[in-house]
């Protein structure tokens, strides 16, 4: 018998090369989760069927230390990141491509687990990879001082339809319109730096990674007068927060008691120094809806799973200088402001 050669379960350069084990790696480890009527040719890109209306366009790029943790992957989050921000245009995701850099040395089987991930990100969404390209780079050339759980990049690019009638713009945005957020915030910062740090807690903190686009579909339906929608990724809801009162020059209080977060998530924050309003999440999004839209706009959420725990947790102002301003639980005040830096490398 001849003996297994351990490179064969990882990826080498020659994957990369064009030649015969590329066209294995795409046959074998790609193309069969992956598959549908548009990809299959692997041609050179896809075409696309008509769209109706305007078309919205988006691309990223994603990086992330360890490539899986609680709750997602790198995968995962690639797709829900670009269904998200075709999602918080108010467009309908169509089509997405993928773009992969595979590190020498990846393991196969790693590989297979994200590459799975991604399909089933992708049917959940309701959206197809059609078309996409892979690199292979050499071991750690992507930077000095990677660590072991290095070894994978992704970039997508995604193409939706903008829905009819709907027009999200900061102009929009008026005093006494009111902000929600679909859920518990910090939670997908917090589970990749507690799984850096060795951090263990009695309950579990799992990424919120989830493309969103479904929610806010029924969120469109009902009519509702949503201004402005932000997914509140890099930077928190804070982020969010700092640019909507920015782009107005209007102010934005928001109440800490209503700020949806786990007890888990909360002493996490604590525990590592952070503060929740600045850590990143992937399944979240800041509404600024119109107050007499606010009761429509929650049960609508609350009868999704991506949406259970919304809130209303302020509302924006007229008041002077425009600024961001958390009323505490214990009724001071402080000023919100977006992280000076990213506190959290390589999570998104």
């Amino acid at each position: 018998m001849t003996p297994t050669n351990p490179t064969d379960e990882c990826v080498m350069l020659s994957h990369g090369g064009g030649g015969e084990l590329m066209s294995r790696l795409i046959r074998e480890h790609l193309l069969p989760p992956l598959r549908n009527e548009r990809l299959a040719p692997l041609a050179d890109g896809a075409v696309l069927p008509r769209l109706e209306g305007e078309i919205v366009f988006t691309t990223d790029s994603y990086v992330v230390t360890p490539l899986e943790f609680p709750g997602g992957d790198i995968g995962r989050l690639a797709v829900a990141g670009t269904v998200n921000d075709l999602a918080v245009m108010g467009a309908e995701p169509v089509a997405m491509s993928l773009g992969l850099i595979l590190e020498e040395g990846l393991p196969l089987a790693l590989l297979d687990r994200i590459v799975a991930s991604i399909a089933g990100t992708a049917k959940e969404a309701g959206v197809e990879i059609v078309t996409g390209d892979t690199k292979v780079i050499e071991r750690r050339a992507a930077g000095a001082g990677a660590s072991a759980s290095d070894g994978l990049f992704i970039n997508t690019s995604g193409v939706g339809c903008l829905r009819p009638g709907v027009s999200l713009d900061l102009a929009g945005v008026r005093p006494g319109d009111a902000v929600i957020v679909n859920g518990t915030i910090a939670d997908h910062g917090l589970a990749v730096m507690s799984l850096r740090s060795g951090i263990e807690f009695d309950t579990e903190l799992r990424s919120d990674a989830a493309p969103l686009n479904h929610l806010l579909a029924r969120v469109f339906e009902t009519g509702a007068n949503v201004r402005f929608l932000r997914d509140a990724t890099r930077g928190g809801i804070a982020g969010v927060l700092a640019d909507i009162s920015e782009g107005t020059d209007l102010s934005i209080e928001v109440e800490e008691r209503r700020i949806p977060i786990s007890p888990t998530a909360r002493h996490a924050s604590e525990m590592l120094g952070l503060d929740p309003l600045t850590v990143a999440n992937e399944g979240k999004v800041v509404c600024v809806v119109a107050e007499s839209d606010v009761d429509t706009v929650l049960s609508v959420m609350r009868r999704d799973p991506l949406g259970k725990s919304a809130a209303c947790i302020g509302h924006v102002t007229d008041s002077e200088p425009a600024l961001v301003e958390l009323i505490t639980s214990a009724g001071g005040r402080r000023i919100v402001q977006r992280p000076y830096g990213e506190e959290l490398p390589r999570i998104c």
